[in-house]
């Protein structure tokens, strides 16, 4: 098994620590990783994107030029890496920002209101753990339990935060759970 991820966003909204919540669960979890992070000069409001490679053999290389999964946090990111998603991938999207479709056919989208869903838990700003919950819950690479043990690794040292990144994460797995019923 080898799963490709790419999350791309503004910076400021959480896409690295996304992408490190993944890293730090998988590899809790006994999986080899890799984690690719990029991102602008800009503190806030630049653009920012990691790769998160999982994988239970040795992976060959950090880049995934084809990810099985893209989470975009704004359109700029949908509209840039849309066209580089396998056929068939998951594309997972902010639809607090993102009011457009994307123009292909061939994947699965999943639209979360991540700002609306993070209030209803208390904070807008864990907009980005609402969405990682979702992402572990709709592709089953990290149980809730997984997923907040890699936030509390991935967040050593900052155990202000845990509370409100945990209701955030299970925000995210409990909308999976009710888009399913209501399919």
């Amino acid at each position: 098994m080898i799963t490709r991820t790419l999350f791309a966003g503004f910076g400021g909204q959480g896409v690295l620590l996304m992408g490190y919540v993944l890293s730090h669960g998988a590899m809790l979890k006994g999986l080899n990783v890799t984690y690719f992070p990029a991102y602008g000069a800009e503190m806030r409001g630049g653009t920012a994107n990691c790769t998160v490679t999982l994988s239970d053999k040795k992976i060959a290389s950090p880049v995934a030029s084809n990810p099985e999964i893209l989470v975009a946090m704004n359109y700029p990111s949908l509209e840039k890496f849309e066209s580089t998603v396998s056929k068939g991938g998951l594309v997972f999207l902010n639809s607090s920002l993102i009011e457009e479709d994307p123009l292909r056919d061939d994947i699965e989208v999943i639209r979360l209101h991540t700002v609306e869903l993070a209030r209803e838990i208390g904070s807008e700003r864990a907009g980005n753990m609402v969405m990682i919950g979702a992402v572990c819950a709709k592709t089953g690479l990290l149980s809730l339990d997984e997923t907040n043990k890699g936030m509390k690794a991935a967040m050593k040292g900052r155990p202000d935060f845990f509370e409100i990144n945990q209701k955030g994460i299970e925000r995210g797995f409990a909308f999976i759970e009710e888009t399913k019923s209501t399919a």
